[in-house]
């Protein structure tokens, strides 16, 4: 139960949060950027069982490698792929803590 309060916590709240904080005249427009960076889940279609609350997705689905997770970051260095880098980057945080409860 805490575990999912927090992985969607992060996962929706979290981009909230920092939309109202540091994109104040285009809040939800940056929200609504950042929370559709839940799409790379499509992922997980490659996977069988395509859900298993028992496994950690990091590094274990293609989308979220390490390798993926350096181009996330990479993608927030040029300001017009800032907000989809940090949804990325969210979603990978909101990912890991799935697995700091394994």
């Amino acid at each position: 139960m805490l575990q999912n309060i927090l992985h969607y916590g992060i996962h929706f709240g979290l981009p909230l949060l920092v939309a109202l904080l540091f994109f104040k005249n285009n809040w939800k427009i940056a929200y609504v950027i950042m929370a559709s960076a839940i799409l790379i889940d499509i992922d997980h279609l490659l996977a069988t069982p395509m859900f298993d609350a028992s496994r950690c997705s990091i590094n274990f689905h293609p989308l979220h490698t390490y390798y993926a997770m350096v181009v996330y970051v990479l993608l927030l260095l040029p300001k017009k792929t800032r907000l989809i880098g940090l949804g990325l980057c969210i979603h990978m945080l909101a990912d890991y803590t799935d697995c700091a409860f394994m």
